[in-house]
């Protein structure tokens, strides 16, 4: 691996947050480190799992200058996607590049609440005190295309298992296009596995199975409850591709690449393949790098490759709040140190200093004075604007209510307006197809009447008919005919014995 574009560091490190494991990276060599610790020398890398943020797709217009960019995305994130206005979270984002659209750029955005990042990455910064870099995870991937691992272009699905998480990327002409967090981390594996094997096994028990049993040979219980797992994961999968076709107007997948944090026997891009319909492949690259450890976390070896681009050859999008202090010269603490040292040594050789310094301490504090004047006087201009906004503020607000409340009336106006002018118009036509089918069967109509109570709108229909035969075959035809439109009840048949005629009682619900 080269060295990283900072210069002053040898090594790197990277972290995955979720299960506190480490590896250091010196030229091409990985080496797994159970007790991290803090150098200066060291570049460290880490990602955020793809629950642990929001994805996003927004369009600003071209006429935005590129200094109020940052503040117009921030402004349409928090309105498009109604975030809490109480929180400040933090948003970055990469441009896509809509050769269609001639007005607009698009963007990716990614949006983190802050405390997010203090809780996942808390421990780690215990032990090595500073991050320079926390990207999304899917981001990672675009060094597979960097590096030309991957060479070709199309269409290209990335499916990786983890312990707490597992995430869909999809990547387009070597591009990022879409990603999704799904319910298959190998936790929620193993309680799925759970349930359908109606035993409860330790966790521990279920990882050594996938890591060592080949389903294609094994004669193992947990054999068929494995397979049928697999499959319902297959077939979520296969729902969010056919998501991603449609919404992004994609007319196929050229490739899958599926893999898992932990090693397996069984060869998943052989099942998913199969399952999938699609060409498929093993989420496990050739990175180049040399190491003691026997199996390698694929997300490990990319923010390692991700930390030796150059700038320009991958996604600039870094969450990190950890941030190391500048060098001791630049420090504003370090000058004054230097120049305090210099003062100190020119006193013992200069005692005529000791004079110049309290002149020019004298000057200074004649000069803070003066500054303090002048911001003092800024500072209650500011305060007399600011309370003449806040009542400007309040005479919006108080405007403001009474626009709602003039939009709640105009609302319930044309509710009332379209339940005369549509709704009224919709009994006639039902009531028209019900006598259609009376007709049908020879069946006289002596009254009806409508009700219509707690959103349950009913009609009552009085029924005259010369055999009580026709009566039943009335509803049992109007009961398959409406099915799933109207709810048919038929308590009683009464035959008049002055008329020679049926009568009955048929009540029809609105469904």
């Amino acid at each position: 691996m080269k060295k990283t574009k900072q210069s002053s560091f040898s090594s790197v490190i990277s972290v995955n947050p979720y299960k506190n494991t480490y590896f250091s990276g010196i030229s091409s060599f990985l080496t797994q480190t159970n007790s991290p610790q803090y150098s200066k020398d060291q570049f460290a890398i880490s990602y955020l799992n793809t629950k642990g943020f929001i994805n996003s797709q927004i369009t600003i217009t071209k006429n935005i200058p590129q200094e109020d960019l940052y503040d117009a995305i921030f402004n349409k994130v928090y309105d498009d996607l109604a975030l809490d206005q109480a929180i400040t979270y933090q948003i970055q984002f990469i441009e896509t590049f809509n050769n269609l659209d001639e007005n607009n750029r698009h963007f990716h955005v990614f949006i983190v609440d802050p405390i997010t990042i203090d809780e996942v990455f808390n421990e780690t910064v215990n032990k090595i005190k500073y991050l320079d870099i926390i990207i999304p995870s899917p981001l990672l991937l675009k060094s597979l295309y960097s590096r030309e691992i991957i060479d070709n272009n199309g269409v290209h699905c990335f499916v990786y298992f983890q312990e707490n998480d597992t995430f869909i990327s999809v990547y387009s002409e070597q591009e990022f296009l879409y990603t999704k967090s799904i319910k298959y981390s190998l936790i929620q594996m193993h309680e799925r596995f759970c349930e359908i094997y109606g035993e409860r096994i330790e966790y521990k028990d279920f990882i050594h199975f996938l890591s060592t049993h080949n389903l294609k040979d094994t004669l193992s219980d947990y054999k068929e409850t494995v397979i049928k797992l697999y499959k319902e994961i297959f077939a979520n999968i296969n729902d969010i591709l056919t998501y991603v076709k449609r919404a992004y107007n994609i007319p196929k997948l050229d490739h899958l690449y599926i893999g898992m944090q932990i090693s397996t026997v069984t060869k998943l891009d052989e099942m998913a393949e199969v399952e999938l319909n699609l060409k498929c492949s093993n989420f496990e690259f050739d990175y180049g790098f040399e190491s003691h450890s026997a199996y390698i976390d694929q997300l490990h070896a990319l923010m390692h490759i991700y930390a030796s681009l150059p700038e320009t050859e991958k996604y600039k999008c870094n969450f990190t709040t950890f941030i190391r202090p500048p060098k001791f010269i630049q420090r504003e603490s370090g000058k004054l140190i230097i120049i305090s040292a210099a003062s100190l040594l020119i006193a013992f050789i200069y005692p005529l200093t000791y004079w110049v310094l309290t002149y020019a301490q004298t000057i200074q504090y004649e000069l803070m004075q003066l500054e303090y004047t002048e911001v003092h006087n800024i500072k209650t201009t500011r305060e007399a604007t600011i309370k003449n906004r806040e009542a400007d503020k309040s005479k919006v607000l108080t405007l403001l209510s009474q626009e709602k409340q003039d939009y709640t009336d105009k609302k319930n106006t044309l509710i009332k307006i379209r339940e005369v002018k549509v709704l009224y118009p919709m009994k006639a036509k039902l009531l028209s197809l019900l006598t259609s089918d009376l007709n049908k069967f020879n069946i006289n109509l002596e009254s009806l009447s409508y009700s219509e109570k707690d959103n349950i709108k009913k009609f009552s229909l009085d029924l005259v008919a010369s055999e009580d035969k026709k009566i039943t075959q009335l509803l049992e035809y109007l009961t398959k005919t409406h099915e799933g439109k109207f709810i048919f009840s038929l308590e009683k048949i009464s035959f008049d014995k002055e008329s020679k005629k049926y009568f009955s009682e048929l009540k029809v619900k609105i469904l």
